[in-house]
C-alpha cells in the first residue's frame, strides 16, 4: 500500500516508538508508575514527562507553558472555553471543525472570511465586541499557511486573545507567535491520543477538566508518560530534522506537480506547505469525478476526499466551499498529503494509477 494522506495521520517515528516502550512495562517492571504518585516509580515517570516537556516547549515561541491534554481537540476546548466568557469569536471560515464547533456551542461567534487563494482576508476587520481570534497556521485541507502575524496584531490592536491550531504546522514550520497553541502528536510522527496547549507566560485559563488539578491547575487528569515520551522524542526528531524534511516534500511536490499537470490545484501554490496537494481534474468533465469510486479504483493508495474528519459525512468541504468552489468541482477534489517517509517512487506510482483511473471515469 501506498499512504498520502499526511494530514490526516503520520507514521509513527521510530524514535518515539522506542521512547515510549520502557513506559509500557508491565508487571515486574519499573515503567507503568503513575507520574503524580510520591515515590520513586512516581518520580521517575514524572521526570519522564518533564523531559518531553522540553523537547515540545523547543519548538514553541519562547517563554509560555505546555499543557499536555488528550489531544488538539481537547487543547482547541481549553482555549476556548477556558479564556473568558462574554464578547465573541471570532473564526476564519476554514478553520477546522473542532474550533468552528466549539465557538459556536460556546457563545457568539463571527466568522471571517477568506480569499480565493485560501487565506484568511487581512483587508476585513475585527467586530468590536471579539474577545478572541482564531486562525490556524496551516490549513488542514488545502495546505494554504494563512497571515498569523497580522491577525495576531489585529487581535493586540482589539484587546483580543489569539489562538492558533498549528496542528499542521507545528514540526514543519517556525511558529509564529500567539497567547495560545494548539497541537497533537500524531500529525508529526508521535503517537495518538496526545496533544498539547501551548498558553503564553501571564495567561492563565479556566479548568474546562476539573478533577485533580494536575497541568498547572489548568488541565486535570492522570497523564500518560509513554504517550508523551512519544511525543517528546517525536518533537525532537522534528527539530532535528526539520530543514531535512522540508527540502524532501519540496522534491516530492515538484515531482507531484508535474505527474498531476492535468489537474487543477486548490488554494495558493506558494503560501502554502508543499507536502498537502489538493487538486480537481482540470477537463471540461472534471467536476464529473466521482470520487468515492475513484477511491475504490486505487485502493491500494491512500488519499483523501477532503479533510479525513469529515469524510464519509457526503458533506462538500466547507473549506472548498469558502475559498468559492462550486459544490461540482469541490466534490470532484482530492487531498494527497506526503512527508518525511514517503518515496519519489510512491509518488511516481500512486499519480500514475489515480491519473489512469480519473481517465477512465473521463474526467481528464
Amino acid at each position: 500500500m501506498i499512504y498520502l494522506d499526511y494530514q490526516a495521520t503520520t507514521p509513527l517515528a521510530p524514535e518515539a516508538r522506542d521512547a515510549m516502550l520502557r513506559w509500557l512495562d508491565g508487571p515486574g517492571g519499573t515503567g507503568f508508575g503513575n507520574p503524580h504518585s510520591p515515590h520513586r516509580m512516581g518520580r521517575q515517570a514524572k521526570a519522564a514527562i518533564e523531559l518531553a516537556r522540553e523537547q515540545v516547549a523547543a519548538l514553541f515561541p519562547a517563554g509560555g507553558k505546555v499543557i499536555f491534554t488528550g489531544g488538539a481537540t481537547e487543547a482547541i476546548n481549553l482555549a476556548i472555553r477556558g479564556s473568558g466568557k462574554g464578547g465573541a469569536v471570532s473564526m476564519s471560515a476554514i478553520e477546522h471543525a473542532a474550533v468552528l464547533d466549539t465557538a459556536q456551542d460556546a457563545g457568539k461567534c463571527h466568522v471571517l472570511n477568506v480569499a480565493k487563494n485560501g487565506q484568511c482576508n487581512t483587508k476585513q476587520d475585527l467586530p468590536s465586541d471579539t474577545r478572541l481570534v482564531c486562525l490556524m497556521q496551516v490549513n488542514n485541507e488545502i495546505g494554504t499557511i494563512q497571515p498569523t502575524i497580522e491577525w495576531h496584531r489585529k487581535a493586540k490592536e482589539n484587546n483580543a486573545l489569539y489562538f492558533c491550531d498549528a496542528v499542521q504546522a507545528y514540526g514543519r514550520i517556525e511558529l509564529t507567535g500567539a497567547d495560545m497553541i494548539a497541537i497533537s502528536a500524531h500529525k508529526f510522527h508521535g503517537p495518538k491520543g496526545i496533544g498539547a496547549l501551548w498558553v503564553r507566560e501571564g495567561l492563565s485559563l479556566d479548568e474546562v477538566q476539573t478533577g485533580g488539578g494536575q497541568e498547572f491547575g489548568m488541565r486535570s487528569g492522570t497523564l500518560s508518560p509513554a504517550l508523551i515520551a512519544g511525543m517528546g522524542a517525536a518533537a525532537q526528531e522534528a527539530k532535528d530534522r526539520m530543514e531535512q524534511d522540508a527540502e524532501h516534500v519540496q522534491k516530492l511536490w515538484k515531482r507531484a506537480t508535474e505527474l498531476f499537470e492535468n489537474w487543477e490545484l486548490n488554494g495558493s501554490a506558494e503560501a502554502r506547505w508543499h507536502g498537502n496537494l489538493n487538486i480537481r481534474p482540470r477537463g471540461p468533465n472534471g467536476g464529473g469525478l466521482d470520487v468515492n469510486r475513484l477511491m475504490s479504483d486505487v485502493r491500494d493508495v491512500m488519499f483523501s476526499a477532503g479533510s479525513a474528519c469529515a469524510s464519509g459525512s457526503g458533506r462538500t468541504s466547507h473549506v472548498l466551499e469558502a475559498i468559492g468552489l462550486p459544490k461540482k468541482l469541490a466534490k470532484a477534489s482530492i487531498r494527497l498529503g506526503f512527508g518525511r517517509y514517503t518515496t519519489m517512487e510512491e509518488i511516481e506510482q500512486a499519480a500514475e494509477k489515480i491519473n489512469a483511473a480519473a481517465k477512465a471515469q473521463g474526467a481528464l
